[in-house]
């Protein structure tokens, strides 16, 4: 029977963690807080910057709310992230993704000083994962290798296959998991012979945005099985990229959806927020 990874547990474990990490910095003057934009009111990232609040308070963070109308120029929102970056009681800064579509994401990204950068998106941050400095690191793929890590489950000298090169997900992943000492394959929609590569993986993180694709013929059997994905099926139900019930009889260990990756993106988060806070 597969091992479920409880990411609901192991976010749990973390922000108690920072908790008391934070309760400690109170005590020695120092308060971290994290400013929070989001421009227009896309239901599901109104639930993400709700969370994110939530977490924040739960943990002793302040958090500053930037509730912006859609019709909010890229001028603006330039102008509000410099305001952000020279104030010194802010520590982080986070903008909700995705913008409305005058608004050019990645001139967003760049905007934001690197140090404060706790999504871990900035070129600078990306590419001191690149060379294997400390940085602020992606939120999801660093909450996998918790996961990993938290559960047991070793990383060096496996295969590891991920599918999906996203620039949030796939490729911060696959340096992630090298500088675990893990053999790395990164497939995608131009992958031949998909599942042969997928089979070889010890470790298969799926981040390919397709509910169920991903079905036993291609996972071999006794990997750890990481899902990414989220989506709601045909009864209004959350699945993921992989089909579970298909998959998880032949796995060693797999993470469900709800409960698994999600958690940990905003412990993540978190975590990032309290070494902007102790770095600076």
């Amino acid at each position: 029977m597969a091992q479920i990874i409880d990411g609901k547990a192991i976010s749990a474990a973390i922000k108690e963690e920072l908790k008391e990490k934070v309760e400690k910095l109170k005590e020695e003057g120092t308060q971290i807080c994290l400013a929070v934009i989001q421009v227009g009111s896309d239901p599901a990232s109104s639930v993400y910057v709700g969370n994110k609040k939530k977490a924040c308070a739960y943990i002793g963070i302040d958090s500053l709310a930037y509730e912006l109308p859609e019709e909010t120029t890229q001028e603006e929102l330039l102008n509000l992230i410099d305001e952000l970056n020279e104030k010194e009681e802010v520590n982080g800064i986070l903008v909700q993704l995705p913008l409305p579509k005058h608004i050019n994401e990645d001139r967003i990204i760049q905007a934001i000083d690197p140090k404060k950068d706790v999504d871990g998106f900035h070129p600078q941050n990306v590419g001191l994962l690149c060379i294997g400095q400390s940085g602020f690191v992606s939120c999801t793929p660093a909450g996998i290798i918790q996961l990993l890590k938290r559960s047991g489950i070793e990383i060096a000298g496996r295969e590891c296959v991920i599918i999906g090169r996203s620039n949030i997900v796939g490729k911060p992943m696959a340096l992630l998991l090298l500088r675990e000492n893990g053999t790395v394959t990164i497939a995608h929609s131009k992958t031949k012979n998909l599942q042969e590569v997928t089979k070889r993986a010890d470790i298969l993180v799926v981040a390919v945005g397709k509910p169920k694709m991903i079905t036993r013929e291609y996972v071999k059997e006794g990997a750890v099985v990481i899902d990414v994905g989220i989506h709601r099926n045909e009864n209004n139900k959350l699945c993921g990229d992989v089909d579970y019930d298909d998959v998880a009889p032949i796995c060693s260990a797999i993470t469900p959806v709800p409960g698994g990756v999600g958690p940990m993106t905003i412990a993540m988060l978190m975590y990032n927020c309290v070494e902007a806070g102790t770095k600076r």
